[in-house]
């Protein structure tokens, strides 16, 4: 597996974190566990500039980055952890693969899920992880690959990989594509006497309408397709809303199921999605604490590519918490992100 600077301080990393286990303590060390990469710079709280480079974790409520080994702490306490990544950047991908190793040397058994499957592809998915019957081929047209996500495969294979080789579960986050349509096309109101969305279970789903939510949706909306009365907007509002409602319907699900079980050491949850269902914990997180009936410890974390020229960016989504860590990341190759 291709190995960033933070992975490869993973082995140094998991012999401290046993050593540490051992003796009942973690080290909370505020210095950063990054390598090289350009630079810019945020203000401490005693007004000092902290450097900000590659592979930072800041953690938003301070506007200061932690270490690796004072992260670890916080991840093993958590029910969900929250990844948003900059589609097809592989440098997330590895990060995401960071924390999950993170758990496992923390002796849990962590569970995946991902936006990149769709609720119809659960069964081939299933079948895939355990290894029987199924060849990479044959597996990326049952799980409906090409339709519900599309892209390369070999973008989110290195998780699926991981997973199966630990024998993790991955849960399929996404509606199914056509619902989701079905949703856009006509809006909740006439979608709901659709037949699909009783055969998917989201018939009687309260899609609640957050005010907060759908302000910082719309925001976004026009400013990728032009200013506009709300009412242009609102069939693809539903159809977000529909998409988080059921990201979040189906971490709810398997999170009753880790809580179901005797084992201490199952979980935490790990939700894999793009960053936008993430944002200021409102679109997924917030469903998902809605939901539950008793408190969920989670925890929401965006991974975005540093370059030095998205300084005053970056510092904009530290000072208005977009998320409650913002990991900076090398650019993918792809080049930096889009803004829609």
């Amino acid at each position: 597996m291709w190995e960033t600077p933070v992975l490869l301080s993973m082995r140094a990393i998991f012999v401290t974190f046993r050593v540490v286990m051992v003796v009942g303590t973690l080290c909370f060390s505020v210095a950063c566990t990054s390598v090289g990469g350009a630079r810019s710079s945020t203000t401490s709280q005693d007004g000092h500039p902290t450097p900000l480079k590659e592979w930072q974790i800041i953690d938003t409520a301070t506007g200061q980055p932690v270490s690796l080994n004072q992260w670890m702490a916080l991840l093993l306490q958590q029910d969900i952890i929250y990844l948003g990544e900059e589609h097809h950047n592989r440098f997330h991908i590895d990060a995401a693969i960071t924390v999950l190793q993170i758990l496992k040397a923390g002796g849990r058994t962590p569970a995946l899920a991902m936006e990149m499957f769709g609720w119809d592809g659960q069964a081939a998915l299933d079948q895939y992880l355990s290894g029987l019957d199924l060849n990479r081929q044959e597996f990326l047209e049952t799980v409906r690959w090409r339709q519900n996500w599309g892209g390369l495969f070999e973008d989110y294979e290195p998780l699926i990989r991981l997973a199966k080789e630990q024998h993790w579960t991955v849960d399929a986050m996404n509606p199914p594509k056509p619902l989701v349509r079905i949703v856009a096309k006509n809006g909740l109101t006439q979608a709901e006497s659709d037949p699909m969305m009783a055969q998917w279970g989201m018939k009687d789903e309260a899609i609640v309408d957050d005010p907060i939510y759908r302000a910082r949706i719309l925001e976004q909306l026009q400013a990728c397709h032009g200013k506009g009365d709300n009412s242009l907007y609102q069939t693809m509002l539903d159809a977000s809303m529909f998409r988080d409602e059921g990201m979040a319907k189906t971490l709810v699900h398997r999170l009753n199921q880790i809580r179901s079980v005797s084992d201490t050491m199952a979980g935490p949850l790990v939700s894999y999605t793009g960053a936008g269902h993430i944002q200021y914990n409102l679109p997924v997180p917030k469903r998902v604490a809605r939901r539950l009936t008793d408190q969920v410890r989670q925890v929401s974390v965006y991974m975005t590519s540093f370059a030095v020229e998205r300084s005053e960016e970056l510092q904009g989504m530290i000072q208005e918490k977009v998320a409650d860590y913002l990991w900076l990341t090398p650019v993918s190759a792809k080049g930096p992100p889009r803004r829609c």
